[in-house]
């Protein structure tokens, strides 16, 4: 089941573009799978909501996902509540709620932060560490957007921008 998860960690250096996506929530929407295709790898920070989810993100890059706090049906059980993930000289630390950090990034040679939860996309720069909410990509919630955000790994670091996604419901 996890055999692109594998995949992904021993090619991880040659990723140019990050695709970064959260609290789907059981849905998959088209505008999210428009916005991540192309991308080298996926990193799903949490409440996927179904394990075929990430099994259509897989059809796209390979996928890191971590579990969230809805993702408590047996399957979900294999996802780790944090990753790690190396690219090039950028290590990347994965998580589902930012509250839940036990460690301080720049002490431990972090380059990024990715957490999801909160449902709105934040891009901030602390300490020299990137910090990183995608938003959710999933059922709308308050009056957030929907949307991911794309990482572009270049000479000069990593480079966020958050993608809002055009979608028809309120």
């Amino acid at each position: 089941m996890f055999g692109e998860f594998i995949y992904a960690r021993d090619n991880v250096s040659t990723m140019k573009t990050i695709g970064v996506i959260s609290d789907t929530h059981g849905v998959l929407r088209p505008e999210a799978v428009k916005a991540l295709r192309g991308v080298d790898l996926i990193i799903h920070a949490g409440d996927v909501g179904r394990s075929d989810i990430l099994d259509d993100l897989r059809q796209i890059a390979p996928v890191f996902a971590v579990r969230g706090n809805v993702d408590y049906d047996a399957w979900a059980w294999a996802l780790p509540l944090t990753e790690r993930v190396q690219i090039d000289q950028h290590l990347i630390f994965v998580l589902h709620d930012l509250y839940q950090l036990g460690l301080t990034p720049e002490v431990h040679g972090i380059a990024a932060v990715i957490s999801g939860h909160s449902h709105k996309p934040v891009i901030e720069k602390k300490r020299g560490v990137l910090y990183l909410n995608p938003g959710s990509a999933g059922p709308r919630r308050f009056h957030l957007p929907v949307s991911v955000a794309i990482i572009r790994v270049t000479t000069r670091g990593l480079e966020p921008k958050i993608v809002e996604l055009k979608v028809g419901d309120k």
